[in-house]
C-alpha cells in the first residue's frame, strides 16, 4: 500500500460562515458548499440521522484543502472549552505565508487571537499560533530571508 497524497483536512465547526470567512481571510479559496445527508453519510460517519453543511477550501497553489463541516444533526453534547495546545489530538494546521503581520491583521479582523507570541524561530521562520472559530488553531510561518 502506498499513500498517493493528502487530499484534505476535515474540521467540524459550529459556525460555518465564520469559519469560511476566517480561512478566506487567510488566503484560501472557497471551492464550494454542499449539504449532505442520507444512509451512506450515516454509515461513513458511524452516526444516525446525519445532516451536515460542508464547505471545501483550497490553498492558492491548489495542493492543500480544508473541509469545514457543520453538523445540523445529530447534536454534539460535548464541552465548549477549546483544548490547550498540549492536548492529544490534532492541534493545528500550518500555513506558510508571505507576510505574517498582514495575515495576523486579517485573521484578527475575523475573530482570530494569538495563542502565544509571534516568535523568530532559529533565525529561520517567524512563527505563531492563532486560534479561530470553533477553537481551530492555525500556525503561521513566514520564512526569514
Amino acid at each position: 500500500m502506498t499513500v498517493l497524497r493528502l487530499e484534505h483536512i476535515g474540521i467540524v465547526v459550529d459556525d460555518l460562515a465564520a469559519a469560511i470567512a476566517f480561512f478566506v481571510a487567510l488566503g484560501l479559496e472557497l471551492e464550494g458548499e454542499a449539504s449532505v445527508e442520507g444512509s451512506s453519510v450515516d454509515r461513513i460517519n458511524g452516526l444516525e440521522g446525519v445532516r451536515a453543511d460542508i464547505a471545501m477550501l483550497r490553498t492558492p497553489d491548489g495542493n492543500g484543502k480544508v473541509e469545514l463541516a457543520r453538523y445540523r444533526s445529530p447534536s454534539y453534547a460535548g464541552g465548549d472549552q477549546p483544548a490547550p495546545a498540549n492536548a492529544p489530538g490534532i492541534r493545528h494546521i500550518l500555513f506558510v505565508v508571505d507576510d505574517i503581520e498582514a495575515s495576523l491583521d486579517d485573521l484578527r479582523a475575523h475573530g482570530g487571537e494569538l495563542v502565544g507570541d509571534l516568535e523568530n524561530y532559529a533565525n529561520s521562520y517567524r512563527l505563531c499560533y492563532v486560534r479561530g472559530p470553533a477553537g481551530i488553531i492555525v500556525e503561521l510561518a513566514e520564512k526569514i530571508g
